[in-house]
Protein backbone atom coordinates (compact mmCIF):
# COMPACT_ATOMS: atom_id res chain seq x y z
CA UNK A 1 0.00 0.00 0.00
CA UNK A 2 1.20 3.48 -0.90
CA UNK A 3 -0.02 6.98 -0.09
CA UNK A 4 0.05 9.82 -2.62
CA UNK A 5 -0.74 13.20 -1.06
CA UNK A 6 -1.42 16.25 -3.19
CA UNK A 7 -0.85 19.47 -1.25
CA UNK A 8 -3.20 22.42 -1.55
CA UNK A 9 -5.90 24.41 0.18
CA UNK A 10 -9.53 23.24 0.41
CA UNK A 11 -12.31 25.46 -0.93
CA UNK A 12 -13.54 26.63 -4.34
CA UNK A 13 -11.68 29.93 -4.04
CA UNK A 14 -8.37 28.02 -4.22
CA UNK A 15 -9.25 25.75 -7.16
CA UNK A 16 -6.82 26.32 -10.01
CA UNK A 17 -4.32 28.38 -8.00
CA UNK A 18 -0.61 27.73 -8.25
CA UNK A 19 -0.53 26.49 -4.64
CA UNK A 20 -3.08 23.78 -5.49
CA UNK A 21 -1.19 21.96 -8.24
CA UNK A 22 -0.78 19.00 -5.86
CA UNK A 23 -4.57 18.72 -5.63
CA UNK A 24 -4.78 18.98 -9.44
CA UNK A 25 -2.40 16.05 -9.94
CA UNK A 26 -4.23 13.68 -7.57
CA UNK A 27 -7.56 14.80 -9.08
CA UNK A 28 -6.28 13.73 -12.51
CA UNK A 29 -5.13 10.35 -11.17
CA UNK A 30 -8.52 9.77 -9.52
CA UNK A 31 -10.42 10.83 -12.63
CA UNK A 32 -8.33 8.59 -14.91
CA UNK A 33 -9.17 5.65 -12.65
CA UNK A 34 -12.88 6.42 -12.19
CA UNK A 35 -12.33 6.95 -8.44
CA UNK A 36 -14.64 9.10 -6.32
CA UNK A 37 -13.45 11.25 -3.44
CA UNK A 38 -14.91 10.83 0.06
CA UNK A 39 -14.45 12.86 3.21
CA UNK A 40 -12.26 11.31 5.89
CA UNK A 41 -12.73 13.84 8.68
CA UNK A 42 -10.99 11.63 11.24
CA UNK A 43 -7.78 11.89 9.22
CA UNK A 44 -8.23 15.51 8.03
CA UNK A 45 -8.46 14.70 4.32
CA UNK A 46 -10.56 13.66 1.39
CA UNK A 47 -9.38 10.34 0.03
CA UNK A 48 -9.94 7.78 -2.65
CA UNK A 49 -8.33 4.45 -3.42
CA UNK A 50 -7.13 2.96 -6.69
CA UNK A 51 -5.01 0.00 -7.76
CA UNK A 52 -1.83 0.33 -9.82
CA UNK A 53 0.18 -2.74 -10.77
CA UNK A 54 -1.64 -4.85 -8.13
CA UNK A 55 -0.75 -2.36 -5.37
CA UNK A 56 -3.38 -0.31 -3.55
CA UNK A 57 -2.82 3.43 -3.67
CA UNK A 58 -4.52 5.89 -1.35
CA UNK A 59 -4.84 9.32 -2.91
CA UNK A 60 -5.33 12.15 -0.43
CA UNK A 61 -5.99 15.88 -0.33
CA UNK A 62 -5.57 17.36 3.17
CA UNK A 63 -8.47 19.49 4.38
CA UNK A 64 -6.31 21.25 6.98
CA UNK A 65 -5.10 24.01 4.65
CA UNK A 66 -1.55 23.97 3.36
CA UNK A 67 0.22 25.15 6.51
CA UNK A 68 -1.16 22.24 8.58
CA UNK A 69 -0.72 19.45 6.01
CA UNK A 70 1.36 17.42 8.45
CA UNK A 71 -1.72 16.63 10.55
CA UNK A 72 -3.34 14.81 7.63
CA UNK A 73 -0.21 13.10 6.31
CA UNK A 74 0.73 11.83 9.76
CA UNK A 75 -2.80 10.63 10.58
CA UNK A 76 -3.19 8.81 7.25
CA UNK A 77 0.26 7.20 7.43
CA UNK A 78 -0.40 5.91 10.94
CA UNK A 79 -3.91 4.66 10.23
CA UNK A 80 -3.02 2.83 7.02
CA UNK A 81 0.43 1.78 8.32
CA UNK A 82 2.22 3.25 5.33
CA UNK A 83 6.02 3.43 5.56
CA UNK A 84 7.53 6.88 4.89
CA UNK A 85 9.29 5.56 1.76
CA UNK A 86 5.81 4.64 0.45
CA UNK A 87 4.45 8.19 0.78
CA UNK A 88 4.72 10.62 -2.14
CA UNK A 89 4.11 14.32 -1.47
CA UNK A 90 3.07 16.34 -4.54
CA UNK A 91 3.70 20.07 -4.12
CA UNK A 92 4.13 23.40 -5.88
CA UNK A 93 7.71 24.67 -6.25
CA UNK A 94 8.68 28.33 -6.67
CA UNK A 95 12.25 27.43 -7.68
CA UNK A 96 11.18 25.47 -10.78
CA UNK A 97 9.78 27.09 -13.91
CA UNK A 98 6.17 26.46 -14.94
CA UNK A 99 5.99 23.43 -17.19
CA UNK A 100 8.68 21.53 -15.28
CA UNK A 101 8.67 19.04 -12.43
CA UNK A 102 11.20 17.00 -10.50
CA UNK A 103 11.20 14.10 -8.11
CA UNK A 104 13.33 14.34 -4.99
CA UNK A 105 14.06 11.79 -2.31
CA UNK A 106 13.46 14.27 0.50
CA UNK A 107 15.33 17.38 1.46
CA UNK A 108 14.54 20.59 3.27
CA UNK A 109 11.25 22.44 3.07
CA UNK A 110 12.84 25.52 1.50
CA UNK A 111 10.19 27.84 2.95
CA UNK A 112 7.25 25.71 1.81
CA UNK A 113 4.92 25.80 4.81
CA UNK A 114 3.08 22.61 3.85
CA UNK A 115 6.36 20.70 3.86
CA UNK A 116 7.43 22.37 7.08
CA UNK A 117 4.26 21.05 8.71
CA UNK A 118 4.82 17.55 7.37
CA UNK A 119 8.42 17.58 8.61
CA UNK A 120 7.18 18.72 12.02
CA UNK A 121 4.88 15.69 12.28
CA UNK A 122 7.29 13.22 10.63
CA UNK A 123 10.68 14.74 11.56
CA UNK A 124 12.87 11.68 11.15
CA UNK A 125 11.81 10.77 7.62
CA UNK A 126 12.87 11.89 4.17
CA UNK A 127 9.64 11.57 2.18
CA UNK A 128 9.72 11.24 -1.60
CA UNK A 129 8.40 14.39 -3.29
CA UNK A 130 7.17 15.40 -6.70
CA UNK A 131 7.73 19.15 -7.11
CA UNK A 132 5.81 20.99 -9.82
CA UNK A 133 7.22 24.29 -11.04
CA UNK A 134 5.18 27.44 -10.59
CA UNK A 135 8.09 29.88 -10.93
CA UNK A 136 8.52 33.15 -9.10
CA UNK A 137 6.67 36.35 -9.91
CA UNK A 138 8.34 38.73 -12.35
CA UNK A 139 7.54 41.64 -10.05
CA UNK A 140 8.52 41.89 -6.43
CA UNK A 141 5.09 40.77 -5.26
CA UNK A 142 5.09 38.59 -2.17
CA UNK A 143 5.29 34.86 -2.84
CA UNK A 144 2.07 34.38 -0.85
CA UNK A 145 0.14 36.55 -3.32
CA UNK A 146 1.73 34.70 -6.24
CA UNK A 147 0.96 31.17 -5.08
CA UNK A 148 -2.69 32.01 -4.31
CA UNK A 149 -3.45 33.36 -7.79
CA UNK A 150 -4.41 31.45 -10.92
CA UNK A 151 -2.01 31.17 -13.85
CA UNK A 152 -3.17 32.52 -17.23
CA UNK A 153 -2.28 32.19 -20.89
CA UNK A 154 0.87 30.26 -21.79
CA UNK A 155 1.70 29.64 -18.13
CA UNK A 156 -1.71 27.99 -17.62
CA UNK A 157 -1.17 25.80 -20.71
CA UNK A 158 2.25 24.71 -19.46
CA UNK A 159 0.95 23.93 -15.99
CA UNK A 160 -2.02 21.93 -17.31
CA UNK A 161 0.32 19.86 -19.49
CA UNK A 162 2.68 19.38 -16.56
CA UNK A 163 -0.05 18.16 -14.20
CA UNK A 164 -1.00 15.49 -16.72
CA UNK A 165 2.59 14.28 -17.00
CA UNK A 166 3.05 14.50 -13.24
CA UNK A 167 0.00 12.27 -12.72
CA UNK A 168 1.61 9.68 -14.99
CA UNK A 169 4.94 10.10 -13.18
CA UNK A 170 3.30 9.62 -9.75
CA UNK A 171 1.85 6.29 -10.87
CA UNK A 172 5.27 5.34 -12.23
CA UNK A 173 6.76 6.16 -8.79
CA UNK A 174 4.21 3.87 -7.13
CA UNK A 175 5.24 0.98 -9.36
CA UNK A 176 9.01 1.46 -9.72
CA UNK A 177 10.09 3.55 -6.71
CA UNK A 178 11.76 6.91 -6.24
CA UNK A 179 15.17 6.19 -7.81
CA UNK A 180 13.69 4.76 -11.01
CA UNK A 181 11.18 7.62 -11.19
CA UNK A 182 13.97 10.17 -10.73
CA UNK A 183 16.03 8.54 -13.47
CA UNK A 184 13.12 8.50 -15.89
CA UNK A 185 11.41 11.82 -15.20
CA UNK A 186 14.04 14.28 -13.89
Amino acid sequence: MKLIVGLGNPGKEYDGTRHNVGFSVVDLIAEANGAKWKADTKHHAVITKIVADDDQLILAKPTTFMNLSGQAVSALAKYYKVKPTDILIIQDELDLLPGTFRFSAGGRAGGHHGLESIQEFLPKFELPRLRLGIGRPATHKADKDWVLTKPKGKELELMEETTGLAAEAAIDWSIRGIRAAMNKWN
